[in-house]
């Protein structure tokens, strides 16, 4: 009877290793991104590419980009602390940040994008 017990704890020991061991190999995995959309061929360019853009044109383009968001106050600050800092606003109101990498680049601490 003692045998099966120790065979048992044994058992339930090993499965937790392995339990263990996928759970830190699950966090290693990198996933690719999902393909940013891509503007609309009548799109003008002009904004898109670092810094050109000049600081007083920074809001009309933010409004456009943060226009579909339910969470207009927090993108707009963002978008316009980014494009301060980048003078570049995608085009578009999501994605397309390959367009500005300066923008695209941008980390909060916790490493996601700060930059809307």
């Amino acid at each position: 009877m003692e045998s099966k017990a120790s065979i048992l704890m044994i058992y339930i020991g090993i499965m937790m290793l392995l339990l263990f061991a996928s759970d830190i190999h699950a966090k290693h995995i990198k996933y690719s991104p999902e393909p940013q959309p891509q503007p609309p061929s009548n799109f003008s360019m002009y904004g898109a590419a670092p810094g050109s853009l000049q600081p007083q044109e920074c809001a009309p383009r933010c409004t456009n980009r943060c226009s579909k968001t339910a969470f207009k106050k927090p993108c707009m600050f963002f978008c316009q602390k980014c494009c301060a800092t980048c003078l570049c606003v995608p085009p578009g109101t999501y994605g397309n940040k390959q367009f500005c990498p300066c923008y695209n680049d941008w980390k909060t601490k916790r490493g996601g994008p700060k930059c809307p």
